[in-house]
């Protein structure tokens, strides 16, 4: 194979002071660049005296083959995506369609995929902290996974209490699955539980919605929206968003001493070490394997797994 190369470049919300280094520096390298026609339009400064090839929403296969052609002629291509071309990107259909046509790394071909600030955390900077502590983001689009799956994932990480990012909520088409989203959500958060409805982060039609899982749906929702949903420590106050990373569950918020039965720099008294004393002190008690997993909210294997620890120790 020839030595073209293939740069997959995240470029951020948009915004050029939000653009890494790397990312002009390959697109400034690149001979040719290929994106969705939205995306050219944000970086049309950067593309001067080079071959612009553009392509629409459903053409995304076309933009990976279109990328690997011109890099067995040798040319450098910038194939370029909004945020960080590894979430929801295109990184991911580009190494399927090389891999898929018998291309290796090393072959001849280099590709290498440059970061970007992507929309969660662009969103988050805007609302104030909601995804200090763990959180996850979840697509609502079905055109290429079915609604069960993610039905599934949305009610999973509802009941493990993560801040819940939510990707491609609505389109002109697609109008019901966030109001199916905010269904679910309900079963396992309050009705008051903050939300952050975020469009167009750092971009010229930039606008911010801050209000409650209940009115959540009700909210103006498109395809360049992102929504952040917080979990059940995220608060609301003087217009931020903010989740606690867990200090308060060591260290007194006014001194800064530590709590009672907690140390600094060591575990929680219940985190892996201190809740399994805790299960095995309740096992000998005699509370049934059922009854502390209700009380921790676990699984009964959970517990088990406990149980047959200590018999192995004995």
């Amino acid at each position: 194979m020839s030595n073209g190369k293939i740069y997959l470049v995240g470029f951020g919300p948009g915004a050029q002071e939000h653009m890494s280094f790397r990312a002009r520096a390959a697109i400034a390298e690149a001979d040719v660049v290929i994106g969705y026609s939205t995306y050219i339009k944000l970086v049309q400064d950067l593309l001067d005296g080079k071959e612009v090839i553009r392509k629409g929403m459903t053409e995304e296969l076309d933009r990976c083959t279109e990328a690997y052609d011109r890099a067995r002629q040798g040319r450098i291509v910038a194939l370029i995506s909004s945020g960080d071309i590894g979430v929801y990107g295109m990184a991911g259909p580009t190494y399927e369609v090389l891999l898929q046509s018998g291309w290796h790394p090393g072959d001849g071909i280099e590709v290498e995929a440059v970061p970007g600030t992507t929309a969660l955390s662009a969103c988050a900077a805007l609302v104030g902290a909601p995804l200090t502590h763990d959180f996850c983001s979840i697509s609502l689009s079905d055109l290429l996974t079915p609604w069960p799956v993610i039905a599934r994932r949305l009610d999973a990480a509802a009941r493990a209490d993560f801040v819940i990012a939510l990707y491609n909520p609505k389109s002109g088409r697609r109008t019901q699955q966030i109001v199916e989203a905010q269904r679910i959500l309900l079963r396992h958060r309050a009705p008051d539980t903050p939300v952050a409805v975020v469009k167009s982060a750092y971009r010229k039609k930039q606008s911010i919605q801050m209000t409650r899982l209940a009115q959540m749906a009700d909210c103006e929702i498109g395809m360049l929206t992102t929504v952040l949903v917080g979990n059940s420590n995220t608060f609301m106050q003087d217009g931020l968003m903010i989740t606690p990373r867990g200090y308060a569950n060591k260290y007194d918020g006014v001194t800064g001493e530590t709590l009672a039965g907690e140390q600094a720099g060591r575990s929680l008294s219940h985190g892996l070490d201190g809740w399994k004393m805790s299960v095995r002190e309740r096992l000998l008690r005699g509370e049934s394997s059922e009854a502390i997993a209700r009380h921790f909210d676990l699984p009964v294997i959970e517990i088990e797994s406990v149980r047959n620890e200590e018999s192995k120790d004995v």
